[in-house]
């Protein structure tokens, strides 16, 4: 039996249902638990805590599958994790073809995404796009992928394992079929009324941001006659739900050309006027601040950038970049403007961005109102006890 003692008073977390063991929190180690072996977590006085999966390589050293002293760790225990992920999703989220049915520790299974798309005219099946990302799930996969297509009826299960975190728990970068048929260039599937083709095996995460569809169909409710600058558009999301949203023009900047390839591919799935759309192949950075210099002003800017932090020790560059794409996006607003302004950096929570936000508004001299508190959608579940699964936050300001 591999068992994992803590030091006095480091079950504390543990005891308030924190999926995660730090290797810092770590008396001893009994036994001689490989990647991905079942643990029994103890406290330093003998208590069970939980039974997680051990990482030998990471500062995480274990991730609680479950504190019930009393459950298994077999493959029943996957079939019902998933099983019940699924049901979730079928209950909570209609109306889109682009889902994610497992949100890593929410969802009972630390380190695993997976996202479901179901191609327009297809079968109905679809395509499952997993990233294990920990070492626990890692060894799991099997039944993990087995679990996944009888819970879901889909028999295809792509790969996309191809992220930096794998590193640290001392697992390759990997990508590649694991059930059923490869998939296709490109998927198309809809939501909110939106046409969207996705590449699962190249494009960014699972081949698209499933946790801004809500955030999109806001866009789409406010885009109405309105003139949009959307940056860092990748694929065009924000901007397509702008355009079907009546917008009456849309400027949209991107660093690739090969995303904005696919995004006027977009336009043309959705029979939109191309001529209704910009696209600039450019850095967004100095993109906003040409456009401000050139006297261009919208009436709604959608700032949705990559990860500017990577870990804490980043925290203070990315704030600088924060706000500096803020403050650009409240000056190119018109009176009344919308900004519709986004971090997915973990290490930056909700205060501190809402800062960020604050002081580039200051230095903008205007005046802001947040209207709404803008993140994923319900298909990312959020634990009481986990707030590092809140990655995505955003706001929606109003300039006077």
């Amino acid at each position: 039996m591999n068992i994992v003692t803590l030091k006095p008073s480091k079950e504390k977390s543990l005891l308030r249902r924190h999926p995660w063991v730090y290797a810092n929190a770590i008396d001893r180690v009994e036994g001689k638990p490989t990647p991905g072996a079942t643990v029994i977590v103890r406290s330093a006085d003998g208590r069970f805590l939980g039974r997680a999966a051990y990482s030998p390589h990471s500062q995480i050293r274990a991730r609680v599958w479950s504190f019930d002293e009393n459950e298994p760790i077999d493959h029943a225990f996957f079939k019902r994790r998933v099983q019940r992920a699924v049901a979730d999703r079928r209950a909570m989220v209609s109306g889109t073809g682009a889902v994610r049915l497992i949100f890593g520790e929410a969802d009972g299974l630390p380190g695993l995404i997976v996202d479901h798309y179901i191609e327009d005219g297809g079968d109905g099946r679809g395509q499952l796009v997993c990233q294990f990302m920990a070492a626990g799930v890692e060894a799991w996969k099997e039944a993990i992928v087995a679990a996944l297509t009888s819970a879901t009826g889909c028999p295809n299960v792509y790969e996309r394992s191809d992220v930096s975190i794998r590193e640290k728990e001392g697992l390759e970068q990997i990508t590649g079929l694991l059930a059923g048929d490869e998939p296709p260039a490109t998927i198309i599937t809809s939501e909110n009324g939106v046409r969207y083709h996705v590449d699962v095996r190249n494009g960014h995460k699972t081949g698209f941001y499933v946790d801004q569809r809500d955030n999109r169909a806001l866009v789409q409710t406010y885009a109405r006659e309105r003139e949009v600058l959307n940056c860092f558009c990748y694929t065009g999301g924000f901007s397509l739900a702008a355009m079907k949203g009546g917008a009456k023009r849309v400027v949209s900047i991107d660093s690739s050309g090969e995303a904005l390839a696919t995004a006027q591919k977009n336009v043309e799935a959705n029979g939109f006027d191309s001529a209704l759309a910009t696209w600039l192949d450019a850095d967004a950075f100095k993109t906003l601040r040409r456009l401000y210099d050139d006297g261009e002003r919208f009436d709604l800017v959608v700032l949705d950038p990559p990860k500017f932090a990577a870990s804490r020790e980043h925290v203070d560059r990315a704030a600088r970049a924060y706000k500096d794409i803020n403050l650009t996006g409240f000056k190119l607003l018109r009176p009344g403007g919308l900004l519709f302004t986004y971090s997915c950096s973990g290490a930056i929570d909700s205060a501190l961005f809402q800062k960020i936000v604050a002081g580039a508004a200051a230095d903008a001299r205007v005046d802001a109102r947040i209207l709404k508190r803008l993140g994923a959608g319900v298909d990312h579940p959020l634990l009481t006890a986990f707030p590092e699964g809140e990655y995505l936050k955003g706001l929606l300001l109003q300039i006077a």
